[in-house]
């Protein structure tokens, strides 16, 4: 296997971490960038020799709250349709509500995907990927039957097809290739359910539609994942679009299954707080960030001590999350509260001792409720099954993953 490594940065105006202060070469990629999302198209690219290195850009739409979500529209079939898709670094299979016909369904912002007679065979190696138990038997060596199941206990059934993924690039150029996916009739909804078309699963095995495209040369095996607190932001596949020199860079665990920099260390206000060793993983499909327990009840003292004698108290009235402050008047954005709040971090450590850290200033781990009272976007991983991990979900940062 490949070196897997991650950048990250949190930032306040994501294009900043991606181009702020760019050589020449850079300033030809932000043209490219400005221009890709001007036009409001997806964009998508090649790595193939002898062609122009490009990526695939997908605005993203949503926010962490009151949405809870963030999703991508992309054009599959022949002819080409729209569908609106979840983003999730927690799984692999990118997989449509199908009409094949369709067992059981949920509502969907779109008529159910009807696939081609094109089914994936069980021996394919993108069905044993996702039977990689090892005791995985073709029922009927025809096709390939998946199962996925969500942390939120949802789950989706059904078989493998391909189908046309109508792609622009950044170089202008436009490619249709044949990718698998899931057809999925029968799903059963779980508890942060919303109508969606499917799922993109941007997870780091071979069934990833990211993966996929690595393989047939279209893209580097790369992924930016950049959301804005304020909502929206934008997912890319490919590594033309970030001066790598200018990103923070720590090596992702190989002994874990999902997308994870390993071990962590909480700071706050840049002071060690004492809670070490957080095995941590970045999931899109996570609204929120969760810490484990004894980190968690931690970073709630250390807030709680840090607004002593601020004109803050606790709204008991909002149960919008588990914590939340009020002030004199209803706050309109974070701008009017973040000058009460310190910010905390991430440290990684690699096996070089050098250290990258991702920060989280107020406006990555604060939402504005409904009331008006600022509220802690950072929850209690332990109460809702994650155990010791904590998963670093939807807030307002950057990240690339560069499997070479």
């Amino acid at each position: 296997m490949g070196k897997e490594k991650e950048g990250f940065c949190v930032v306040g105006i994501l294009v900043l971490f991606l181009f702020l202060g760019s050589s020449a070469a850079s300033d030809d990629k932000q043209k490219r960038w400005r221009k890709a999302m001007i036009s409001g198209e997806t964009m998508a690219s090649s790595m193939l020799i002898n062609r122009v290195p490009s990526s695939i850009v997908l605005p993203l739409h949503g926010n962490v709250y009151p949405n809870g979500y963030y999703n991508v529209t992309l054009n599959i079939g022949q002819p080409s349709k729209p569908y609106f898709l979840d983003v999730d670094t927690g799984s692999d299979l990118t997989w449509l509500q199908c009409d094949a016909p369709c067992v059981q369904c949920t509502e969907a912002p779109h008529p159910y995907y009807r696939p081609r007679n094109n089914l994936v065979p069980c021996m394919d190696p993108i069905c044993q990927s996702l039977h990689s138990n090892g005791d995985h038997r073709c029922e009927n060596p025809g096709q390939c039957d998946y199962e996925v199941e969500y942390a939120d206990g949802g789950s989706s059934f059904g078989v493998l097809v391909r189908d046309t993924f109508n792609l622009n690039f950044t170089s202008e150029k436009r490619h249709s290739p044949l990718l698998a996916l899931g057809c999925g009739y029968d799903q059963f909804p779980g508890g942060s359910h919303h109508p969606i078309d499917g799922v993109l699963g941007l997870g780091k095995g071979k069934s990833s539609i990211v993966s996929q495209l690595s393989s047939l040369g279209l893209v580097r095996n790369v992924i930016g994942h950049c959301l804005s607190g304020r909502g929206g932001g934008f997912l890319f596949f490919g590594d033309d679009l970030y001066d790598s020199s200018r990103v923070a860079w720590t090596p992702m665990s190989p002994d874990v299954k999902h997308y994870s920099p390993g071990l962590a260390e909480l700071t706050f206000d840049g002071k060690t707080t004492g809670f070490k060793n957080l095995l941590t993983t970045f999931d899109s499909g996570a609204s929120y960030t969760y810490l484990n327990s004894q980190a968690y009840q931690g970073l709630i003292s250390l807030l709680k001590k840090e607004l002593s004698g601020k004109p803050l108290r606790e709204a008991l009235d909002d149960q919008t999350l588990p914590l939340c402050w009020k002030g004199r008047k209803p706050f309109e954005s974070i701008r009017d509260v973040k000058k009460y709040f310190k910010t905390f971090a991430l440290s990684f450590t690699n096996k070089r001792k050098s250290k990258t850290e991702l920060e989280f200033p107020p406006e990555a781990y604060l939402i504005i409720s409904s009331k008006g009272n600022a509220c802690l976007g950072i929850l209690n991983g332990t109460e809702v099954g994650l155990n010791d991990l904590n998963v670093i979900g939807g807030e307002s940062f950057c990240i690339i993953r560069n499997i070479a």
